[in-house]
């Protein structure tokens, strides 16, 4: 017997994260979610834009991510922007709260997704911010790649 899911490829991506910070490691994290949260990730209704990752109590929690209410979610229904556990090993706990206490140093997250078994999992990544004129930089090299790609597209 095979498992044959036709689940959509739920991606949620962060595209200011690159932007903003410069990323130095990265990780996947699960999450600890309710039903109504699950049902609402898989319509797509979620927003990591404006999250951050912290450590309360030896414990990483991912602070600010928005999962809509689930609409078929009666007196069920989750809080929209509350705190939410991550899973992670300890070892791994051990080397981000090393790496964020540092001074410069966050965890953000990159992407909210939907793996094979059908479980969220959250990219998350140590990150340095990044000055206004490494961001100038990030956008020079944005426009130079866009015209290399328009000069190669107009001749081939």
């Amino acid at each position: 017997m095979s498992k044959n899911k036709t689940q959509p490829n739920i991606h949620i991506k962060n595209k200011r994260a690159s932007f903003e910070y410069f990323l130095i490691d990265r990780l996947v994290a699960g999450i600890v979610l309710t039903g109504t949260e699950i049902k609402s990730i898989r319509a797509g209704k979620a927003n990591i834009t404006d999250a951050y990752c912290t450590f309360i109590k030896d414990e990483l929690y991912v602070i600010g991510m928005h999962i809509a209410e689930y609409s078929y979610g009666t007196y069920n229904n989750h809080f929209p922007k509350r705190d939410r556990k991550l899973l992670l090993t300890q070892r791994e706990l051990r080397k981000l709260k090393a790496k964020a206490n540092e001074k410069g140093y966050t965890i953000i997250p990159i992407d909210l997704f939907i793996n094979d078994n059908g479980l969220a999992k959250l990219d998350i990544a140590l990150a340095k911010g990044k000055h206004f004129y490494d961001k100038r930089e990030s956008l020079k090299d944005k426009d130079n790649k866009k015209e290399i790609e328009k000069i190669r597209y107009k001749y081939n």
